[in-house]
């Protein structure tokens, strides 16, 4: 699978998505909160997102998959 990150972290309400760039279905969808929160922790660094490298977009990719299904599993 393909991926592509669709980030718009410079309005009110800032959100970053991850579409399947095949059919532009939405696999996750990080908004104001949690963005935060993994710039805070460090896990988010906003270079990254301009990056032309494919594996750090792979990592990067991966990294935000392993953040939203660790945040779903919160009590």
């Amino acid at each position: 699978m393909t991926y592509l990150i669709d980030a718009w972290l410079e309005r009110p309400q800032p959100y970053l998505r991850i579409l399947n760039r095949n059919t532009g279905e939405v696999c996750a969808v990080l908004e104001e909160q949690a963005l935060d929160e993994l710039r805070d922790q460090g896990d988010l660094d906003l270079h990254e997102l301009n990056s032309s490298e494919p594996l750090v977009l792979k990592e990067l990719v991966r990294s935000l998959f392993l953040y939203c299904y660790a945040r779903a599993l919160r009590p």
